[in-house]
């Protein structure tokens, strides 16, 4: 099994991956699927919604390609879990050819992967009370999921650093202006050219 890795110097350099799902009810995009992808230095998460557990290959290529453009640093590991999720011929070429270090945990050992297996069950819980207090449909779940990943980002303080990991990963502080609480009636505007002079300015959501 692999050994634990130190904590990172930088962001990126350690990122843990875990794919949740299926899902009993799909999203409003027919998604099913979460995959949870955080960074060691920071715990920054970000979070990817599927259809398929297939798509995972591809939306982790291009997460990647983005993200290290974007931050300007390299990934040097990935650690992933070595159940049937993750094992897959395309991505282990797509490492191997980038220079990425592949680890997996042992099967059926999730503590080898347990930083975020714990942010995954943290992620899944919060939306879960999210959508009983707001009374929403549980087609949202996939809002409520992305909702508690940005505001986890945004408020939880690192102990290591005193900075939340959006602070560290982007070296800035967040625009919080638009946050309001989930669930709340919204009005979006309707700005169609036929609505009239007597037509509704804006919709309830």
């Amino acid at each position: 099994p692999p050994k634990l890795v130190p904590n990172s110097r930088q962001g990126l350099h350690l990122l843990y991956m875990d794919l949740c799902g299926p899902m009993q009810i799909a999203n409003i995009n027919e998604k099913r699927h979460v995959l949870v992808i955080m960074d060691d230095y920071s715990c920054y998460t970000l979070v990817h919604f599927l259809r398929s557990k297939d798509e995972a290959p591809e939306v982790i290529k291009t997460f990647l390609k983005r993200i290290t453009i974007l931050l300007q640093s390299l990934v040097i590991i990935i650690r992933i879990d070595n159940g049937t999720k993750f094992k897959n011929q395309v991505l282990k070429e797509y490492f191997d050819s980038v220079g990425i270090s592949h680890q997996e945990s042992s099967v059926r050992t999730p503590q080898q992967n347990g930083v975020v297996e714990r942010r995954n069950r943290t992620l899944v819980e919060a939306a879960r009370t999210m959508l009983i207090f707001s009374h929403a449909p549980l087609f949202l779940w996939a809002e409520a999921i992305a909702t508690a990943c940005f505001t986890q980002n945004c408020f939880i303080i690192h102990r290591r650093f005193n900075k939340t990991p959006y602070k560290l990963i982007n070296d800035r502080k967040p625009d919080i202006s638009f946050l309001h609480v989930f669930g709340a009636l919204c009005y979006p505007k309707n700005d169609r050219e036929d609505i009239g002079k007597l037509g509704a300015k804006g919709d309830i959501g």
